[in-house]
């Protein structure tokens, strides 16, 4: 069996309490030869601790804005709706999966949970709080790149393989201080963050962008999927192969 992967899901309180996840995720760990998991809204810490260490990766989605509480700050006039069973979830299991060494890919929200779990913080609205920046909520096709990227030297320019990339762009909220640990290893043509990974950890990326929405069109988005698998399997294997 590949390297299992747990896939936190996003929570749906509207009409009826449910836990929702795209099959663009668990397809894309799948296709990067992972078994997915899809990791529900978790009433005790206890039990979201036992869960991460039956897994060998862990891959933070998309949703909602982050509480700022999290990061020290009151709420901005543009903060956007917030989960906050979700948030302690997801930053729970991300600050145990840095401690214990278990590989975490963060997307979208998951970037910002992985900067503010280490210690970053957050641009609370990027048009409320920055100047010149471009668009960065489309209204494209959810597969279609709207922007470029330039990456540096690091782990994500290498399972890349290329230094620019034209990327989708679903955020009003963005890393703002990047968590200690970590580096810049992607920027957009504003300035925007869109790329973070960890200088400790072995493997902990976190992107502004979704490729879990792109990969079906272009393959070179299956690769974020393929590095984590590739990372959980040498976390699996230094742990002793207890599966």
């Amino acid at each position: 069996m590949g390297p299992i992967i747990g896939i936190n899901a996003a929570l749906e309180f509207e009409l009826v309490n449910r836990n929702t996840l795209s099959t663009e995720y668990t397809l894309g760990v799948e296709r990067g030869g992972g078994v997915p998991v899809i990791i529900p809204l978790l009433g005790s810490m206890d039990v979201a601790r036992d869960l991460l260490g039956a897994l060998d990766g862990l891959l933070v989605t998309g949703g909602p804005d982050l509480d700022p509480v999290h990061f020290g700050e009151a709420p901005h006039q543009k903060l956007g709706k917030i989960a906050p069973e979700r948030d302690l979830v997801e930053l729970t299991m991300t600050r145990l999966a840095l401690e214990r060494g278990v590989p975490v890919l963060g997307i979208c929200r998951g970037i910002q949970v992985l900067n503010v779990a280490a210690g970053g913080t957050l641009i609370q609205d990027i048009p409320a709080q920055t100047k010149g920046f471009i668009k960065h909520y489309q209204d494209a096709p959810r597969w279609y790149g709207t922007h470029d990227i330039k990456s540096r030297p690091g782990r994500f320019t290498d399972f890349m393989g290329v230094k620019e990339l034209r990327v989708n762009s679903f955020h009003h909220q963005a890393v703002k201080d990047v968590a200690p640990g970590f580096v810049v290893t992607a920027e957009a043509p504003d300035g925007i963050i869109e790329v973070i990974e960890s200088t400790e950890h072995p493997f902990a990326i976190g992107l502004q962008f979704h490729p879990e929405c792109m990969w079906s069109r272009d393959p070179v988005f299956e690769r974020p999927f393929r590095a984590l698998v590739e990372a959980a399997a040498a976390y699996r294997s230094r742990a002793g192969g207890r599966r």
